[in-house]
């Protein structure tokens, strides 16, 4: 059959859909990746199939254009604070309803704002491309919507592939929950005529699935897919980095209990940075006195800021997670995909510091499963990280249950065993051929 993927344009989530196009590929089926101009090198880099969409950038307007959309982020998520949200982020499926304000405020202000940016100069490129390929199945990033409006355009099975806790279909619940109980004069949807407006274009009727999928595909065992959904196609997690060297200091076991402390590029990230560096600092002062050997992985200029790196810590760029987490006694990360699933790959006991918006699901969610910690930037200081450390390296229960996520997460499906039922799924699920138009 073909595929064609079609990720939301960013890097990382890019990478969390390259072993499953991987195995596709292996199984004999011709795989295309859909992306915007400056994502290509990525794609082939990875060994794949690339298709432009969308209008070229320069990676100079590119960098500014992301520097303009952090500070709109910074600014939207002060427009729409999560005071009030608490129900959305429960782990327990029998939370309370949001409320139309709060539920409307977030995708008003969030989610669509974001999800325009990002699909709309994609969108009709990627139909033409569907149109001209004919693929049997299209797999899109969560929030990458412009898939499945291209799969609906030519009737190909869909499905989205999460890259983390499924917070946006909870969200969709409530809104619509929300949504059924106010008059009909009264009822706004943003999402759906934003979604409604590109689908009629080809002549598709707008429906659910373009939100959400006719299935969903989770890499994260059941702790972490807090709303069960007999749609759903667990796979297991499988981290991909892109090209990555071994560093020699990995030749041998640690001598003392390794931790690593990484927040991908969330430092470097102009007017929404994680953590100043002047908190790193002290961080790092409160730790220094540790039996521990700490990795901490910076981006070149923010490492260059700090005033002292201690003894007990090599200060590195970057490090291969798939490598070095085997390694590692406990993880101090910002809770992005990579960090967060090799941490539950590998049985790793972690500490979250972050602030998306997927973020206290998942902290609720690793919490509840004992496996972990997690704190809000601005709660991250030294003496507090300090003692989330210790208690992260001598709690036998802590450690227990993230060895017991760990075996969980390898015993779900690999993504070659997904491709196999996905052939199947194909077959029961694909519309069948809609003509193109004349």
């Amino acid at each position: 059959m073909r595929v064609l993927v079609v990720p939301f344009p960013w890097k990382t989530h890019l990478y969390n859909l390259v072993p499953l196009a991987w195995s596709l590929r292996a199984a004999g089926h011709e795989v295309r990746v859909a992306g915007r101009p400056d994502l290509l090198d990525a794609v082939t880099g990875a060994g794949l199939t690339a298709l432009g969409v969308g209008p070229g950038e320069t990676p100079r307007v590119r960098a500014e254009r992301d520097r303009r959309q952090s500070a709109q982020r910074a600014a939207a998520a002060r427009r729409a604070p999560r005071e009030g949200l608490e129900p959305l982020f429960d782990p327990r499926p029998d939370r309370e309803r949001l409320s139309w304000e709060q539920a409307s405020r977030v995708v008003d202000d969030l989610v669509l704002p974001q999800a325009r940016r990002s699909n709309d100069p994609m969108m009709e490129d990627l139909v033409a491309a569907a149109r001209a390929w004919r693929p049997d199945l299209v797999l899109w990033g969560a929030k990458a919507f412009a898939g499945a409006v291209a799969a609906a355009a030519v009737g190909a099975a869909h499905a989205r592939v999460l890259y983390s806790v499924d917070v946006y279909a909870r969200l969709r619940e409530d809104f619509l929950h929300a949504k059924a109980r106010r008059p009909p004069q009264r009822r706004a949807d943003t999402l759906r005529d934003w979604l409604a407006g590109w689908s009629a274009r080809y002549g598709v009727e707008f429906s659910e699935e373009l939100v959400n999928g006719q299935f969903t595909i989770a890499p994260f065992p059941e702790a972490f897919r807090p709303d069960p959904r007999p749609d759903t196609l667990p796979v297991q997690f499988v981290p991909y980095n892109g090209s990555a060297v071994v560093p020699g200091w990995l030749a041998g076991p640690p001598r003392l209990p390794r931790v690593l402390m990484t927040f991908g590029d969330s430092l470097d990230d102009g007017p929404v940075r994680l953590l100043p560096v002047e908190r790193v600092q002290e961080i790092l002062d409160s730790v220094a006195g540790l039996e521990m050997e700490l990795i901490l992985a910076l981006p070149p200029h923010t490492r260059r800021e700090l005033r002292e790196v201690p003894a007990n810590t090599r200060a590195v760029e970057s490090v291969p997670l798939s490598e070095v987490l085997p390694t590692c006694s406990a993880v101090v990360h910002h809770g992005g995909t990579w960090s967060f699933g090799c941490a539950l790959r590998h049985g790793v006991p972690q500490l979250l510091i972050g602030r998306a918006f997927d973020a206290p699901l998942k902290f609720g969610c690793l919490e509840r499963a004992g496996a972990g910690l997690a704190m809000t930037p601005a709660q991250a200081d030294g003496p507090a990280v300090r003692a989330a450390l210790l208690r992260l390296l001598g709690d036998p229960d802590l450690r227990a249950n993230a060895r017991r996520l760990g075996e969980e997460t390898l015993a779900l499906p690999s993504p070659g065993e997904l491709a196999r039922t996905l052939e199947d799924v194909v077959a029961a699920r694909r519309a069948g051929p809609v003509p193109a138009p004349r």
